[in-house]
Order: structure tokens, then sequence, then C-alpha cells
């Protein structure tokens, strides 16, 4: 499911999923930090899951976090929605 475009993608953190990554132990912070840079290259890695309900949305699961971003493939740029712990992820 991988995408083989060269084209790079600009990354994007909305102010919340910032904070929640803020608020998540050093160890686990740099590990999806790394996830969610990787997504310039590939935004459909493998493993990623379509959400239901919402036009571009996906998510990527990293041990027992979830990182839920859109893809807005004209404009070449991932919005990284959340990160959170996977028992919250999904809830709003």
């Amino acid at each position: 499911m991988g995408s083989s475009d060269a084209a790079s993608y600009r990354i994007r953190i909305k102010r919340s999923a910032t904070k929640e990554l803020r608020a998540l132990p050093a160890p686990a912070r740099r590990t999806l930090v790394g996830r969610i840079m990787k997504l310039a290259r590939d935004p459909r890695p493998r493993g990623v899951e379509k959400l239901k309900g919402l036009e571009n949305a996906y998510r990527i699961r990293s041990g027992v976090y979830r990182i839920v971003y859109e893809i807005l493939d004209r404009e070449l740029v991932v919005t990284v929605i959340r990160v959170a712990h996977r028992k919250d992820a999904y809830r709003r």
C-alpha cells in the first residue's frame, strides 16, 4: 500500500496534536516523531488504516499509540490531527 511517489509531502501538526505529543514520555515521543516524519516520504505506509466517516483521514499504529492524520494529495500535505494512546485515540 506504500506510495512510490518521489514527491515529498510537507508535515503539519495541529497545535492540539503537538500538546498531546509533549505530554508523552520522551522515548515514546521520539518514536512517534520519527514515524510522523516518515509520512513525508510515504503517507500511506504498510499497516495504514483509512478512517471511516472522514474523507482523507488515516491512522497508523505505533505500539500502544495511534497517529491520526489527514492527507491532501493535491497540496502534498500531511496534517497530524491526533496523537494518543489507543484507548483515547478515537474519542473527541
